[in-house]
């Protein structure tokens, strides 16, 4: 440590306080931000699944195509995900997420002018490469500020993002849709995508003016504050980087982190089947109308923030990280499997669907707290970056299997059927990953 920071290091008896008021201002400075700036990229990504209830009759695309186009975003992000994770890294976080919202902003904007297949797959793709590094840029900058025993909570609540986004996404989505109809001569899909393009735009102009690239940078943290929080974070990369690579080369030897890709793979594969095709599946069981099917499918999104909360707060209170991610994995499968066998019954459907939810959402968050344990530094920016991408090509793989398969039998039952059991053996995997690699 430094001669600077242990000269402002506090008395004992002091340090309880300090890391109390230093943590509440780094969460309320930081997380909820980073939580708007998350819900904006989410609603971009998968507002393609409400557009899907007009867009494809009006465009005549098939289930297959659908979902090869909402699946073929995820090989851009694949393709550009580990580069532009380093550049995150080097450059800093203020300027490179900027950059990503802004140029995704408009790219999910000119969502309003395809025609054709073609047209789609290729704007799916570029969306794919403009948001590369988004997420895993996120939880590299979060392990910045927090050690691994508080970042579970933390990256749930970041994460709470994504059923905020089906909370308020779906309605609105819905309503554009309905309310602008017609409008300009233009469909309700196509105000949908200008509309929702907006925000990124412009919360990617405030990412610009608000955000800090590191402790050091924070303006609003006292120097014992500062001290405090970096002497956590060394001690944080002293014990795991024991125990991790220490180079992007050692990153893609080390095959702890490709099963972690792996696991994430699988519970990916849950998430995205969730996201892309909830309202279709709402719909399904016999509900009419967009902002109907909007109102229904934020109830799920409901359910999964409270259990993502609960779990993440109680797996860092307990120190423990499996049993966090098996338990949830094992829902989800479970609310897949009923959700699929009643699809002529709403409330039946939607209950198991919420517990699908609650399971399959609360998987990620959580999961991150496995190989953070192990990466730091660049390696960390590397790995992360790595699982992430290998990881989110089930987001490829997952609605294009579903719609095949619905094309292929007529129902989308096959296809829950398929996920719950690539959750099951996504549960299988953390079950076989040391427990004293992750539990701290």
């Amino acid at each position: 440590m430094s001669s600077s920071v242990s000269a402002v290091l506090p008395a004992a008896g002091a340090e309880g306080a300090l890391e109390k008021r230093a943590y509440g201002k780094v969460f309320w400075r930081l997380v909820p931000f980073l939580m708007l700036c998350y819900v904006v990229a989410y609603l971009d990504r998968v507002n393609v699944g409400f557009a899907k209830l007009q867009m494809a009759q009006d465009l005549g695309f098939s289930e297959t195509v659908f979902g090869l186009g909402a699946g073929i975003f995820f090989l851009g992000y694949f393709l550009f995900e580990v580069p532009s994770n380093l550049l995150l890294h080097r450059v800093g976080a203020r300027m490179w997420i900027a950059r990503i919202m802004i140029t995704w902003g408009i790219l999910s904007g000119c969502f309003m002018f395809v025609e054709s297949p073609t047209g789609f797959y290729v704007l799916r793709f570029l969306l794919g490469v403009a948001e590369a590094g988004f997420y895993p840029g996120v939880i590299l900058y979060l392990t910045y500020w927090y050690p691994a025993h508080r970042r579970a909570r933390i990256i749930a609540v970041f994460m709470s993002a994504i059923p905020v986004a089906g909370i308020f996404g779906n309605p609105l989505s819905g309503w554009i849709m309905d309310a602008f109809h017609g409008a300009s001569s233009l469909q309700g899909w196509q105000w949908m995508f200008l509309i929702e393009a907006v925000p990124a735009v412009l919360v990617g102009i405030m990412v610009l003016l608000y955000l800090d690239n590191g402790i050091q940078k924070a303006r609003w943290l006292t120097a014992e504050e500062k001290a405090l929080l970096e002497r956590e974070i060394e001690a944080d990369h002293a014990q795991g980087g024991a125990q991790g690579p220490h180079s992007v080369a050692g990153v893609f030897r080390d095959m702890r982190v490709w099963w972690m890709a792996l696991i994430y793979f699988a519970f990916v594969m849950g998430q995205y089947a969730l996201t892309f095709w909830m309202p279709t599946l709402v719909k399904a069981t016999g509900v009419q109308g967009n902002f109907h099917i909007g109102l229904l499918s934020a109830i799920p999104f409901l359910c999964a923030i409270v259990a993502m909360n609960l779990f993440g707060r109680s797996a860092d209170t307990r120190r423990e990280r499996r049993w966090h991610l098996i338990v949830p994995s094992l829902m989800g499968a479970v609310g897949f499997t009923v959700a699929a066998s009643y699809t002529q019954n709403t409330v039946v459907a939607l209950a198991f669907l919420s517990l699908a939810a609650a399971g399959v959402l609360t998987c990620a968050p959580l999961f991150w707290s496995l190989p953070t344990a192990f990466l730091s530094g660049t390696a960390a920016a590397a790995g992360i970056a790595a699982i992430n991408s290998v990881g989110n090509l089930a987001g490829f793989v997952s609605p294009y299997l579903i719609g095949y398969l619905k094309d292929l039998t007529g129902s989308t039952q096959i296809g829950m059927y398929v996920l719950s059991a690539v959750l099951v053996l996504g549960a299988i995997g953390v079950w076989l990953v040391p427990r004293k690699l992750v539990n701290r």
